[in-house]
């Protein structure tokens, strides 16, 4: 750390120095602003010394605000008391948006039933404070601001609740971290009796709204900053009339403002998915990290946890040998879990490695390839070294007074190691940060690590200050998550591949290389770990491919036996998945495969496909075609037949 944000109040970070001014004071096209088409320009407009502020409530700005708020001040046509027609500017393609209502901790508060004031819709709140709403035109998007003054009490969340929306054919549910799940959703569909993060009524980010009546395009509305809070969706209604509450979870941290939204449409689904894609990346404080494409070889799928010195050499001389005897790229040689004893003790070795880990990865090197490692970074084992001398590293439960546990296994399974529980490392606290970083600098440094997977990084970014105690206060989740992430990455170096696993999606941009998109691929064709979240999933992330990080599809299975798979759904999986042009790896024995097999992972890897397109992105069709993209133009047009008889058919 070099300094503090004024506007915030936080630490800046080395990293998010290199941009220039600082990451609290910009937003995302604000020199790009202009009015509506609809209302004149004034001749002149200043803005406020807030960086956050649309304008400075000067003449010009009272002027804007009246012209948009039309005649009067206010909207007629049924959209409710006390609502400007700056409301008309969300609706597009028929999608219909009604008077908004203000939320403050999930619920919306007593309050005065709202009034315009210059162009602003100002709700007076019965508990005393007043919230401001500013929905703005901005190019060919709309911005819309939130903020409370005068309550007297930090907030858990802040946001906008849409009662009625209509002309929704369907809506994305768009998932938060990797294992979650993004997919389009029918208005009216129930919450289910699944897991209540994987819930089709809740979501994150952002949201895109497909229009009915056979209108095409999408309108996409989302946060372009995703470095300070979490912005939240529920939804709710009817088939007719959906509801949407939009929130940005401030974590008690007395922050007052909301997350700018931002909503604008477009004639075709995924390309408007990616204009989001590039508006984040230009608002993040730290550009973007999109290696060219990283193939490589990772044990987890094959051999799971049961790894020694013995069985690694044997793959990676596989490896080499079928690297060589081809002459394709394959770059990573990744050992995963299963070389320390328990999660938390990083620094400590199983037996089945007696020479340590500097020696193996030197080999690794040696054969051609770039060393990686695996690690959980905030997950600490209840049997572990660390845990029992250091229990004060840990973050506190505030429901139980203890520990708090983010898993558990109490059952016969316990993942590879004695601990039946795993809590969450507190980064905040000056001795475990310090542990952190002297983990790493020892993998990079002196074990020669060139490559780190991540994995479980949502256990940082899940917990708000309802549950969690930190050792320092006063934190949003996604600034803990970070300081976390921003510590790895200054300890690593630039040069060492960070890939992120069971990660938040939109927090990391800039400090890891790589996301994984879907669940572990598994061994089966539906199910929890099975190939329907890559199918789902990488359609409706792939927007993010290449601009924000690398994808992930995850490992492609290339064996013969132990999987339930016909050869037509494995040939169809590892088409569609390297098809992205994303991360290419296996965990299959590349001295063991067959003929046919062994031809397919040449081809793929030999590809020069560069990333792809879904032209039927939020349809239901059970057909999706992937047009692929490489350094020379337009590729292959691969079109999949998925189901049971799933495979290529064309």
């Amino acid at each position: 750390m070099v300094g503090r944000c004024r506007a915030h109040d936080r630490p800046i970070h080395r990293l998010e120095r290199r941009r220039a001014g600082s990451p609290c004071s910009r937003r995302p096209g604000r020199s790009r602003r202009r009015h509506h088409r609809s209302v004149r320009r004034p001749a002149r407009r200043r803005r406020g010394s807030d960086p956050r502020s649309p304008c400075s409530g000067g003449a010009a700005c009272r002027r804007r605000r009246n012209a948009e708020a039309g005649p009067g001040g206010t909207t007629g046509g049924g959209r409710g008391r006390g609502v400007a027609s700056d409301m008309r500017l969300l609706d597009r393609r028929g999608v219909r948006f009604p008077a908004p209502q203000p939320l403050i901790d999930g619920s919306v508060p007593a309050h005065d039933g709202g009034r315009q004031e210059e162009g602003r819709t100002i709700w007076t709140l019965a508990e005393g404070g007043r919230i401001f709403l500013d929905i703005v035109a901005d190019d060919d998007a709309v911005r819309i601001d939130l903020r409370v003054e005068g309550l007297g009490r930090p907030l858990d969340s802040l946001g906008l609740r849409f009662e009625g929306i209509g002309g929704v054919r369907r809506y994305l549910r768009n998932g938060y971290q990797s294992w979650d799940g993004s997919w389009f959703v029918e208005p009216g569909t129930p919450p289910g009796d699944g897991p209540a993060a994987k819930a089709p009524t809740l979501g994150f980010a952002m949201t895109a709204f497909l229009p009915t009546g056979g209108s095409a395009g999408a309108i996409v509305l989302g946060a372009d900053r995703h470095d300070r809070y979490q912005t939240r969706f529920r939804f709710a209604g009817t088939a007719d009339l959906m509801r949407m509450d939009v929130e940005t979870v401030l974590d008690r941290t007395g922050e007052t403002r909301t997350e700018t939204l931002t909503l604008f449409d477009g004639d075709a689904v995924e390309e408007s998915l990616r204009h989001w894609s590039r508006r984040v990346a230009a608002a993040s404080p730290l550009p973007p990290r999109t290696p060219a494409r990283l193939t490589g070889w990772c044990s987890w799928y094959n051999l799971y946890a049961a790894i020694d010195e013995g069985v690694i050499r044997e793959h990676l001389h596989a490896a080499r040998d079928f690297r060589d005897r081809h002459g394709v790229p394959l770059d990573i040689f990744q050992i995963d879990d299963g070389f320390t004893p328990e999660m938390g003790d990083w620094l400590a070795v199983k037996p089945q490695f007696p020479a340590g880990m500097k020696p193996l990865l030197a080999e690794i090197a040696a054969a051609g390839f770039r060393p990686g490692l695996w690690i959980a970074p905030f997950l600490v084992g209840n049997r572990s070294r660390l845990f029992a001398e250091h229990p004060d590293w840990v973050v506190q439960d505030r429901l139980t007074g203890r520990a708090l546990v983010a898993m558990q296994f109490y059952g016969e399974f316990r993942w590879h190691k004695r601990s039946e529980e795993y809590h969450v490392l507190d980064i905040t606290h000056p001795d475990a940060a310090a542990y952190v970083t002297r983990v790493f600098r020892t993998w990079v440094k002196e074990w020669g690590a060139a490559y780190i997977k991540a994995d479980f990084l949502l256990h940082g970014a899940e917990y708000g200050p309802e549950r969690a105690i930190w050792h320092e206060p006063g934190l949003s989740r996604i600034a803990v998550w970070r300081r976390m992430m921003i510590l790895i990455r200054e300890a690593i170096g630039p040069d060492v591949i960070l890939s992120g696993c069971g990660c938040p999606l939109w927090a990391g941009v800039g400090i890891v290389d790589a996301v994984r998109i879907g669940r572990d691929i598994g061994v089966t064709w539906n199910g929890d770990y099975s190939a329907e979240s890559l199918l789902r999933d990488l359609q409706s992330r792939n927007h993010a491919n290449g601009i924000l990080w690398q994808a992930d599809p995850d490992c492609i299975l290339l064996r013969d036996r132990f999987h339930a798979l016909s050869d037509d759904q494995i040939d169809l999986l590892a088409r569609f998945a390297a098809g992205a042009g994303g991360v290419t790896m296996t965990s299959d024995h590349l001295g063991e495969l067959r003929p046919d097999r062994e031809a397919l992972f040449v081809a793929l890897l030999g590809s020069s496909v560069t990333g792809c397109d879904f032209p039927e992105l939020g349809s239901e069709t059970l057909r999706p075609s992937q047009q692929l993209r490489t350094e020379r133009g337009p590729g292959m047009l691969q079109r999949f037949r998925l189901g049971e008889d799933a495979g290529i058919i064309g």
